[in-house]
């Protein structure tokens, strides 16, 4: 194989072969694509109508996976806000970046991508919601909203400023975004992590959205009734929408007299309908930060990812929230646009994670993956290459316990067909699913003799995976 042709199969361009660390200059940046990186909190994959919604429309959303690329199989390694940041930042599981749960702060002096981009003669920013405590590292412009933010004039912190600014939140941070990108140098490439509050708890609406859906009552999930028999932790959660959903969620009382699942389902409607408007917000937004690219003359250029941290539970099991690993909370919606690499309406099923995404976006800037980053890169399955050594289980941990919600810390494998999960701390209970027969996991079958020889591969598989990124937290197997 000629030299050029071995450099095509394996995805490196002239242009990336030309940027290595500390090699910079106009030759250097030609044709490094720019990055905008989309990511809300809290938006399942299910709420969006390309991934086959039953209960909204995303049309600008969409655009992005029409123009691009689905990922069908995107997940998180700990379904929790801050976690999936540090994640997504340093390229590490949590365990390593030190980020396991909402109450650490994360070490801004660790390596990160935009660190890593910045120093590659990337222009980087980030605008939005931050929640990891200590202030940004690696960005040559910062605007972020102190801890959670508000959904309503909200204070923003501009490089250590604070400033309150009048509106709503999800327009503001858009507002923000466009500033910036209209203002920066155009001389360089530029990364911009543009990060929504929304839809977050407790799921406040624009005015302009607050009668949105009135009139039509949302589909309840065929799990809404879920009676949890053979999973002990999941009965013990508090996230229930029968219980646990207060007042400032539902922003009003109940009809008087309404009582038992009558009740239930009037607590579904006010919960979705307000999430849902919050979506419809992030979704307008959306639309008019790609139609800045498309008549800036930057769409060619600038490669596009939506996200959101996690999933989330929308009704599913009876509850809202997310940090199980149960599909609706583990699957992440992932949605790429990059015109000169990837096949637009194109999807793709491969076992990806938000580990991944950090390796991807210096591939991209032609920027070298250090060791101690634990993801793939994305690049080649982008263009349709799946490269034959590309995962085929996954890893995942959660340890936020006893904490809000209740979840039990677990930890856990799945594979394309199967998922094993272990409950420990102030339990030791195992869970196993065949994804296959029970998509929505409602029948445990560990300790079913039939599955006796695929418990013992996937505790093997699972001990595999915690010795390969490290994980050594004291839980028994």
């Amino acid at each position: 194989m000629k030299r050029r042709e071995f450099l095509k199969s394996v995805g490196l361009g002239a242009a990336s072969l030309a940027m290595r660390p500390g090699v910079f200059g106009e030759e250097a940046s030609k044709g490094r694509p720019n990055i905008l990186f989309i990511m809300t909190d809290d938006h399942a994959s299910h709420a969006l109508s390309c991934y086959g919604s039953k209960i909204n429309k995303t049309p600008n959303l969409d655009r992005i996976a029409r123009e691009g690329m689905r990922f069908d199989n995107c997940f998180c390694t700990n379904s929790i806000c801050a976690p999936c940041r540090a994640v997504i930042l340093t390229g590490k599981y949590g365990h390593l970046n030190g980020v396991i749960d909402n109450a650490v702060q994360f070490d801004g002096s660790q390596l990160t991508f935009p660190k890593l981009l910045q120093k590659a003669g990337y222009q980087t920013a980030i605008v939005g919601k931050w929640h990891l405590k200590s202030d940004p590292t690696g960005f040559d412009y910062w605007n972020i909203l102190p801890g959670q933010g508000v959904y309503h004039d909200p204070v923003m912190i501009e490089m250590g400023q604070r400033k309150k600014y009048p509106g709503y939140v999800t327009d503001i941070i858009t507002d923000h975004c466009l500033r910036w990108l209209k203002e920066r140098d155009g001389s360089k490439p530029f990364c911009l992590m543009y990060h929504h509050k929304a839809p977050h708890r407790n799921w406040q609406p624009a005015e302009r959205h607050a009668k949105l859906y009135e009139d039509i009552e949302i589909p309840y999930p065929e799990t809404f009734n879920d009676d949890y028999k053979t999973r002990s932790a999941a009965a013990q959660t508090e996230m229930t929408i029968e219980r646990h959903l207060t007042r400032s969620d539902l922003k009003m009382d109940p009809p008087e007299g309404l009582t038992g699942e009558a009740l239930k389902k009037w607590k579904y409607q006010r919960y979705m309908k307000d999430y849902l408007r919050c979506v419809a917000a992030v979704d307008e937004n959306v639309g008019r930060v790609l139609d800045y690219l498309d008549g800036a003359g930057l769409k060619e250029n600038t490669v596009v990812i939506y996200t959101s941290d996690q999933g989330f539970y929308l009704g599913d099991h009876g509850w809202f929230d997310k940090r199980f690993m149960y599909e609706e909370s583990l699957r992440m919606p992932l949605l790429v646009r990059y015109p000169k690499e990837i096949k637009a309406g194109s999807v793709n099923k491969d076992m990806v994670l938000n580990l991944d995404f950090a390796p991807t976006f210096l591939d991209f800037a032609g920027v070298e993956k250090p060791k101690e980053m634990q993801g793939q890169s994305l690049r080649l399955p982008l263009r349709g290459k799946t490269p034959e050594d590309w995962r085929t289980s996954m890893y995942y941990h959660y340890y936020e316990y006893p904490a809000v919600h209740m979840v039990k810390r677990h930890y856990g494998v799945r594979t394309q067909r199967y998922k094993l999960i272990h409950f420990y701390h102030d339990i030791d209970a195992w869970e196993l699913y065949d994804l296959q027969k029970d998509p929505q996991e409602l029948n445990n079958v560990y300790g079913n003799p039939e599955y006796a020889a695929i418990t013992n591969d996937l505790k093997t598989e699972l001990n595999r995976l915690r010795e390969k990124y490290g994980d050594t937290t004291r839980a028994a197997i």
